[in-house]
């Protein structure tokens, strides 16, 4: 979608913002002139994830040419108004242009913004001239950035792999699912027999408004799928304690369908707040049952995705 409506407002709120990463702070007056990029992110969001290859690669071959990427990190969930967690998972995800933090949402309002991710481009005299919310829309994004920009040539190639690869929309038929209660859907109280995009936990799990806590060792949880992924937004306890957890995919070790974080036995480690990719399937995707059981205690289950 575009627009030409005034986006001064947006980018004074930059002038309020004490913490940046990457940069010095930047100013409305100081990107007068400049195309921006204003990219709104949270570091755990998968929606978001997909989309950086491109951000990334845009700020890389446009930066000498009069654009400015600035991604405006709002924090979804508690663990991510935490600025060392955020600083570690742009050097993770190789993030290195501007990054200002916005945990009071104060330039998510100033945009009067609803969504992860979204994308807005802000022309030289402080104008929104396009937006777009999620993922995809990549070569019109990026001709928007040529027209404004004055350019001319052909869209950067992009291999978008492994965690950043885009969802096999053809097979998806599994939705982004809360663990918390606050937004929590689909969960019954028996793990057997599971209909489609329902899920139950087994186990000392104490449920509360964002995540569900498991209390004692050999929790799982077991959600019944369909999709190529299968990730889970996982913190381990406050002492930093690293978790150990298996995966069963149909009650077998997932084998070459094992996703980034799990070995083909199904084990793996929680070893700090993010999203997990825990099941990758290649050929014909059908439903199928995941079980993660968690081998120590103190582990947060946020939100399962799919792709």
């Amino acid at each position: 979608m575009s627009s030409t409506d005034s986006i001064h407002g947006a980018l004074s709120a930059l002038d309020d913002a004490p913490v940046w990463l990457n940069s010095e702070p930047l100013t409305a007056e100081g990107l007068h002139g400049r195309v921006v990029l204003v990219d709104i992110w949270t570091y755990s969001c998968v929606n978001w994830l997909r989309t950086l290859p491109y951000v990334r690669a845009w700020a890389d071959r446009y930066r000498d040419r009069g654009l400015v990427v600035v991604g405006v990190h709002c924090p979804e969930f508690g663990f991510e108004h935490d600025l060392d967690n955020v600083r570690h998972a742009t050097r993770e995800l190789g993030v290195d242009y501007a990054v200002v933090i916005d945990n009071d949402f104060a330039i998510w309002q100033s945009l009067s913004n609803r969504y992860w991710p979204a994308l807005y481009l802000v022309d030289g005299d402080g104008r929104t001239r396009y937006h777009h919310f999620g993922e995809g829309n990549y070569e019109e994004t990026e001709r928007t950035i040529q027209q404004l920009l004055g350019i001319d040539e052909e869209t950067v190639r992009v291999d978008a792999g492994g965690l950043f690869a885009a969802a096999d929309w053809d097979t998806l038929g599994s939705g982004e699912t809360y663990v918390g209660d606050g937004r929590g859907v689909g969960r019954v109280d028996s793990p057997v027999q599971l209909a489609l995009n329902h899920w139950a936990v087994s186990g000392e799990w104490t449920v509360e408004e964002e995540s569900a806590v498991l209390g004692a060792p050999d929790g799982s949880v077991t959600f019944r799928f369909q999709a190529r992924d299968l990730n889970l937004v996982l913190t381990p306890p406050a002492s930093g304690a690293p978790v150990r957890f298996t995966v069963l995919l149909d009650g077998e070790a997932p084998g070459n369908a094992h996703g980034l974080d799990v070995n083909e036995l199904g084990e793996g480690t929680v070893d700090g707040p993010r999203m997990y990719q825990l099941v990758r399937r290649h050929g014909p995707i059908a439903p199928a049952t995941f079980e993660i059981t968690f081998l120590d205690a103190g582990v947060r289950a946020y939100v399962f995705t799919f792709g």
